[in-house]
């Protein structure tokens, strides 16, 4: 189940804005841009799934659905993340690790060692 759960795509914002957020709402896109400050176009091609949730985007949609700007930019990302994998995946295959630690990897380490 693991396998086959790793192979299907994450939920794209715009597939749960379609899907479940505005139905429950009772919004169309036209409203839903209304609501926003954006253009229909704008919200038709997040909806269809041809355009990524920006930054902005997030915080008007965080603002209207009493949410975070980092709930839909993490959905963004891992619809990114997976869509990347997807496409580049043998590309990434051929970069061999450093073997060596590189300076900024062992202050980073060391933060989060001090925080974490």
């Amino acid at each position: 189940m693991t396998e086959q759960k790793k192979k299907l795509p994450p939920t794209h914002p715009g597939e749960l804005l379609r899907d479940e957020i505005m139905p429950a709402a009772k919004l169309t896109q036209e409203k839903l841009a209304n609501l926003l400050g954006v253009s229909r176009r704008t919200v038709n091609e997040i909806v269809t799934e041809k355009r990524s949730v920006s930054a902005d985007m997030a915080h008007r949609l965080a603002r209207l659905f009493n949410t975070t700007p980092e709930f839909w930019l993490g959905l963004q990302q891992d619809v990114d993340l997976w869509k990347a994998v997807k496409t580049g995946e043998a590309d990434y295959r051929k970069i061999k690790p450093l073997r060596k630690k590189v300076g900024y990897q062992e202050t980073y380490e060391e933060r989060r060692n001090l925080h974490g």
